[in-house]
């Protein structure tokens, strides 16, 4: 059966090249013009995927989110924001909003439908009690400066029950990480500027960090010189990327449980 998606979209143009795309590789598109439909065919359709428009007239995208999530029932559908804003900031606050990622305008017909599919597979890939009663609300920061990854790993955690802040850089990635102290740290290795390393070493400089797991999510961590270095400095593990989403749960789970004592009982909770 096809998976269905609502499109919210009051651009002509824009809704009818996503439709297009979506239709062509066996997607079953359900198209809306403004806020006020996408909820009520969201409603209605109950559909595996909702794509909205941010700047939409009367009701925005933002509302279009607050109403669906706080529809009983709903609340576990994704909902990526499509959107062309690019000021500093904006597509974390998206996500600190409750989307669950974001495509950017204009539409990249070559990674469009890779990038649904992404969010329908991390949907369909875990169950909605994936996380046990002493983990929900267990804190992840997860540092990346590539959207795309950033977008994926939010979509699976964050409907498993987890809290996930996200930073694009190491700086940001060691203030928030003293703000919200986190029960897990997922970092990429290569980013401009600092890179996983050196968040990697002022995470275990610390005293109040120190402890929290901090596992690498890169597509080529290099020589092995490169992984014996992360071991050295304190890397609890290591995800490949793309990141398959039941080794990201289960590695996720393991690594919370075991930092606060549900191995062996001997190591007290952080909090």
């Amino acid at each position: 059966m096809a998976s269905r998606v609502v499109v919210i979209e009051d651009n002509p143009a824009n809704l009818e090249l996503m439709t297009y795309l979506l239709r062509a590789y066996k997607f079953e598109p359900l198209p809306a013009v403004s806020g006020e439909e996408g909820v009520e065919t969201v409603l209605r359709e109950r559909p595996d995927l909702v794509l909205c428009d941010i700047q939409l007239p009367k009701m925005d995208g933002f509302e279009v989110l607050r109403r669906l999530k706080a529809e009983p029932g709903f609340e576990r559908i994704p909902i990526v924001a499509v959107t062309a804003f690019a000021m500093v900031g904006d597509k974390e606050r998206m996500l600190t909003a409750g989307f669950d990622g974001y495509i950017g305008k204009p539409i990249t017909p070559d990674t469009f439908v890779g990038q649904v599919e992404r969010f329908i597979r991390a949907r369909q890939s875990h169950p909605a009690n994936a996380v046990s009663a002493k983990h929900a609300g267990a804190r992840i920061l997860m540092v990346d400066n590539t959207a795309a990854n950033r977008d994926l790993v939010y979509s699976i955690l964050e409907p498993a029950g987890y809290q996930v802040a996200i930073s694009s850089n190491v700086a940001a990635a060691i203030e928030r990480a003293r703000a919200i102290r986190p029960d897990l740290i997922i970092s990429d290795i290569h980013m401009p500027g600092a890179d996983g390393f050196e968040l990697l070493v002022s995470i275990k400089a610390d005293p109040e960090l120190r402890d929290v797991p901090f596992v690498f999510s890169t597509a080529s961590i290099g020589p092995e010189l490169n992984r014996q270095k992360a071991l050295a400095l304190g890397a609890t593990g290591f995800l490949e990327q793309p990141v398959e989403p039941q080794s990201l749960l289960d590695t996720v789970e393991k690594l919370i449980d075991q930092a606060r004592g549900g191995a062996d009982g001997n190591r007290p909770d952080r909090r």
